[in-house]
């Protein structure tokens, strides 16, 4: 599957992932002041740790244990976004559509990291010669 992917930002999961961190920057600039330092910070925070994260299990395919475990933690971070997300909405800071939109953004999101762990072995390198 990764034979045609040279670089991570060719991954659909990731351009995805980016897209839906830079809607939650652009959303959450209208937060109110008292949640610079709480709510707005961490939903910033875990939704820009999944592009990280799946950035980084690209750069670790040589080492299967690796790569599953940088793609958890981009799950986790994730499913830590949707929490945020849900604090948002029951605050009213922001409409339940745009919740709603994101919340199915991340569910798809966490279905392709799930895919790619569960499909590891298609997506790691084993012979070095293909590391060009």
């Amino acid at each position: 599957m990764s034979m045609n992917i040279r670089d991570f930002r060719e991954l659909r999961v990731y351009d995805a992932a980016m897209y839906a961190a830079m809607e939650i920057f652009r959303i959450t600039s209208d937060f109110p002041k008292e949640e610079k330092y709480s709510l707005t910070d961490q939903v910033r925070r875990s939704s820009r740790s999944v592009c990280s994260n799946i950035a980084e299990a690209w750069r670790k395919r040589r080492y299967r244990a690796a790569f599953i475990a940088k793609l958890s933690d981009a799950e986790s971070e994730a499913a830590e976004t949707q929490v945020w997300l849900e604090f948002a909405d029951k605050c009213e800071y922001i409409k339940g559509e745009i919740r709603k939109d994101l919340g199915m953004s991340y569910d798809r999101i966490l279905t392709q990291l799930v895919h790619m762990i569960h499909n590891a072995d298609d997506w790691t390198i084993r012979d070095k010669a293909k590391l060009k």
